[in-house]
């Protein structure tokens, strides 16, 4: 891989760890349960009605919050440093 490859690789997200010859990207979990919840029901809504015709092709725009529910996480957050994962306290 050449150097420009890695430099594209990091601007794509900032978590991108280089290992050697190989680029790994790790994603932390940022969106909470309520937060998970609310994406994949929103998300779900937004992608029915644009297929019954109900709203207009800007519905099928509801793949965005339903992938980022499902997975845990959502790139603006990260962007943004925003987090709504509960906090895990050590005992």
């Amino acid at each position: 891989m050449t150097t420009v490859t890695y430099i594209a690789a990091i601007a794509a997200y900032p978590a991108a760890i280089i290992n050697n010859r190989k680029t790994e990207f790790i994603m932390k979990t940022n969106v909470g349960g309520i937060d998970k919840v609310l994406r994949i029901a929103v998300g779900i809504a937004l992608i029915a009605m644009a297929a019954l015709g109900m709203i207009g092709a800007w519905g099928w725009i509801g793949v965005v919050p339903l992938l980022t529910g499902i997975f845990g996480v959502c790139p603006a957050y990260t962007l943004l440093g925003m987090n709504t994962c509960p906090v895990k306290r050590n005992s």
